[in-house]
């Protein structure tokens, strides 16, 4: 598989009341087309830090970032929007949407600002629909943002991320603020997409997140301390791999 992302040396350093904060210490990885990588770590081990540096989001102190084979870390602040609407996807805990819109115009509405896109107002709209089809939530497609559950919502902006067809997509803890059983519904669509060969990459804290995605890097301090590859074997579970992937925290001091 050719490589979607690499990253190499990358820190970010911020400064407070003239104290230097090395959030991110020379971190250096690569992400393969159709990979599922999770990150995981301490509170305050750098992990959304580093999501947001190599997506474009927040700008790092040095290091290269090669996203599609261009090194993201030289474009200017337009550049990169661009990059990101059309060639990345976002999902994170806070499930923010436009309240004057509803749940379909808000999925819809990245494609039709997207000026590289050439179809047309209604394919996109169809796309989005059908997103919405996928993922099990036509029936709130007229619907407030404030007049759906949790889960809805959050399967609402998968739909959301993925109806410019993103090369690779990101996910700040997409489960964090759901229940158990909305969390594993969740769960099982960002499989499902990855499956079909979306190539993504979340941060989380929950470890039978974790478990789903097929490497785990671990954080610490800003540098990756250590990678888990998940391996299913035949007759296994999730929860087999769940188990190797406790055993493997804990050995790391999780």
């Amino acid at each position: 598989m050719a490589e979607i992302l690499k990253v190499k040396d990358l820190c970010k350093t911020y400064v407070i009341e003239k104290r230097q904060n090395n959030v991110l210490k020379n971190v250096s990885f690569s992400v393969e087309e159709g990979d599922m990588v999770a990150i995981m770590g301490p509170s305050g081990s750098g992990k959304s830090t580093l999501l947001y540096a190599v997506s474009g989001m927040d700008v790092p102190t040095s290091g290269t970032v090669l996203f599609d084979g261009k090194d993201i870390t030289a474009l200017s602040a337009n550049e990169l929007a661009e990059i990101r609407l059309n060639k990345m996807g976002f999902i994170f805990q806070q499930m923010y949407m436009m309240k004057n819109l509803t749940i379909l115009d808000n999925i819809a509405l990245p494609a039709l600002e997207s000026k590289s896109d050439k179809a047309t107002k209604a394919e996109k709209i169809k796309r989005a629909e059908e997103l919405m089809r996928k993922l099990s939530i036509m029936e709130v497609a007229d619907n407030d943002i404030n007049e759906v559950s949790g889960g809805q919502l959050q399967r609402a902006c998968i739909c959301r991320s993925m109806v410019n067809k993103p090369k690779l997509l990101f996910a700040d803890e997409p489960t964090g603020a759901l229940n158990r059983t909305a969390s594993g519904e969740v769960m099982e669509e960002l499989v499902k997409l990855n499956e079909e060969g979306t190539t993504i990459m979340m941060v989380t804290h929950d470890a039978k997140v974790a478990a789903r995605c097929k490497r785990v890097l671990y954080i610490v301090d800003g540098n990756i301390k250590g990678e888990f590859i998940s391996k299913k074997k035949e007759g296994e579970g999730p929860q087999d791999n769940e188990r190797r992937l406790n055993n493997w925290l804990m050995d790391l001091g999780w």
